[in-house]
């Protein structure tokens, strides 16, 4: 389903006490594939309560860069996804891109 120039990354955050998220989960997390070169957002996954929600958060981040397309994201985040765990997405997926960035780094240390 996925090429070998794919990779998973998992990006979570904390969620508030009053989030619905939360009587089912501690944390929120944003699970993305990526193509490993580019860091095109190919799919992803996230842990909310109803399908739609998780849907709806996949279909604003897909095809997004997820380095050098992070401001357009997270603009599009809180333009369009006004549910009680928005900045917990926003967290999350800033943790995926900064866990991306130490994979990319690691790599390019690992070739010199």
């Amino acid at each position: 389903m996925y090429e070998k120039n794919t990779i998973y990354i998992l990006g979570t955050s904390k969620i508030s006490k009053n989030d619905p998220i939360a009587a089912l989960y501690d944390i929120l997390f944003v699970g993305i594939i990526l193509e490993r070169e580019s860091g095109k957002i190919m799919d992803l996954t996230c842990n909310m309560v109803r399908d739609v929600t998780s849907d709806f958060i996949k279909a604003i981040l897909i095809g997004y860069h997820l380095i050098d397309d992070i401001d357009d994201i997270i603009g599009e985040i809180q333009d369009r996804f006004h549910g009680m765990a928005q900045k917990a997405v926003i967290a999350a997926v800033k943790d995926a891109r900064n866990k991306y960035i130490m994979i990319q780094t690691n790599s390019v240390k690992s070739k010199i």
